[in-house]
């Protein structure tokens, strides 16, 4: 049997666009407050061991899952307020996917892996196509 893996998916809150999420976390590296990019969250997950066997965590922008980093850790940290948390620690890499319609939620959701999008070749910029035209082409299947 393959190596069985699940992945994440997270609303990227506060930020309109991978570029903005590159540059957050970069900005966040270079001041010190992380060495490698984490993103901190309520809760581990309860399938952590097949989220660390090649699981990674697709970002959600306004509506659409647009890219990925894959997971390499999961860590506890402790809260100013005394809480145990998760952090979700991630590849620097973000690789961009196909996108994909994804409704509002909160926290982070588990993604199987048949359901999650392919990765665009070459790294190619998901918001190189207009809004508009985006959603028409994923109407009729051809992204």
């Amino acid at each position: 049997m393959a190596n069985k893996h699940v992945n994440l998916v997270k609303l990227c809150v506060g930020s309109g666009s991978v570029e903005n999420l590159e540059k957050w976390q970069g900005e966040r590296m270079r001041s010190g407050i992380c060495t490698v990019p984490e993103h901190v969250t309520r809760s581990r997950p309860r399938r952590a061991d097949e989220v660390l066997n090649g699981g990674s965590l697709y970002w959600v922008f306004q509506g659409q899952i647009l890219a990925r980093q894959r997971i390499t850790d999961l860590e506890s940290r402790m809260s100013s307020d005394g809480i145990t948390r998760c952090a979700i620690i991630l590849d620097p890499a973000i690789i961009r996917t196909f996108p994909m319609p994804r409704r509002p939620f909160q926290g982070w959701r588990y993604l199987e892996t048949k359901d999650s999008p392919r990765d665009l070749p070459d790294n190619r910029a998901a918001e190189d196509i207009p809004a508009w035209l985006r959603e028409l082409l994923l109407k009729i299947g051809v992204i």
